[in-house]
């Protein structure tokens, strides 16, 4: 297993629609296990092949469990909720929740998104079988978040255009301020 490169914003590729994966074979398994190991070592829960560089409609995904109200919060346990999936889609959507959220592909900004309370997914898992299940809460906003990065869209462009605009901002004086530094 390997560390990948996460890019970051504005980098033009994460702009890119991602072509579907044709043939699930070991190069496939061994990048989804690099993807793994770099979602893990950035401290995230979900990653898309996109975020490495990479033209293939591939998500991994680990999102802890979170309690309900009559529930104490469970202790996040590494792997326990992993999920690779390729060519992943949602087949259907209800419902409406906000949520904060970040990227990986753009450090240190979040933003309250909208998205749909609850997703039906379809895809492939790593060994090319086909899969469908039913999200609500964290797990489906994630996924959510890491098929809109498949489609080139980044939590950002579901902002108004105000609130993108000043994230825009933001991150432009942040990426100068580092060139000054350098």
């Amino acid at each position: 297993m390997a560390l990948l490169t996460i890019i970051k914003y504005p980098d033009p590729f994460l702009k890119t629609k991602t072509a579907l994966v044709k043939n699930v074979d070991d190069s496939i398994r061994e990048l989804i296990s690099d993807m793994v190991e770099t979602m893990y070592y950035a401290k995230g829960i979900g990653l898309a092949a996109t975020q490495v560089g990479v033209d293939k409609r591939i998500v991994v995904l680990d999102v802890p469990n979170r309690r309900t109200d009559d529930e104490e919060d469970e202790k996040p346990v590494k792997g326990k909720n992993l999920i690779a999936l390729i060519n992943p889609e949602i087949i259907e959507a209800e419902g409406t929740t906000v949520y904060e959220e970040g990227c990986l592909s753009i450090p240190g900004f979040t933003a309250d998104v909208e998205r749909a309370a609850k997703v039906r997914i379809k895809a492939l898992n790593r060994n090319g079988e086909p899969i469908s299940f039913e999200a609500g809460g964290l797990f489906a906003i994630a996924l959510q978040h890491e098929i809109d990065h498949l489609d080139g869209i980044l939590f950002i462009d579901r902002l108004s255009r105000l609130k993108r605009e000043m994230i825009k901002r933001k991150i432009k004086k942040a990426l100068e301020s580092e060139e000054r530094a350098l």
